[in-house]
């Protein structure tokens, strides 16, 4: 494995998020994919087909790359059954489960920031 000097700015970013717990979060959940699927996820167990459909949008080569990420941080589960051919289900993992309630409130934040800022357009266009 090829060893960074403590210098380089991926070394520095490194440290950072493991000295700052919100980057860590944000680190962990952040990207164009991640809350998506973690919603698609909600209350649910969905097949890998399920969630292909459901993001028809991105490639199966990224949503396989994003599910992959999310089980390494540990927050959703992939099971695998033993059929032809092969069944993979994802579901939350309950550490996953515990971020809701925060998730909730980002989102209400989200639409009280964006109404709030299309408010303060439409006056200054006005």
């Amino acid at each position: 494995m090829a060893t960074r000097k403590d210098s380089s700015t991926y070394s520095r970013n490194e440290k950072w998020i493991a000295d700052c717990d919100l980057t860590y979060v944000i680190a962990k959940i952040g990207g164009r994919w991640k809350l998506q699927i973690l919603s698609a996820l909600e209350g649910k167990t969905l097949r890998f087909s399920d969630l292909k459909k459901t993001f028809s949008m991105m490639t199966e080569r990224m949503l396989t790359l994003q599910l992959r990420a999310l089980e390494s941080d540990g927050l959703i589960k992939r099971t695998v059954y033993a059929e032809v051919p092969a069944r993979v289900e994802y579901e939350l993992t309950p550490v996953a489960v515990e971020l809701w309630p925060v998730l909730d409130m980002l989102s209400a934040w989200g639409s009280k920031h964006r109404q709030l800022i299309a408010d303060t357009t439409i006056s200054s266009h006005g």
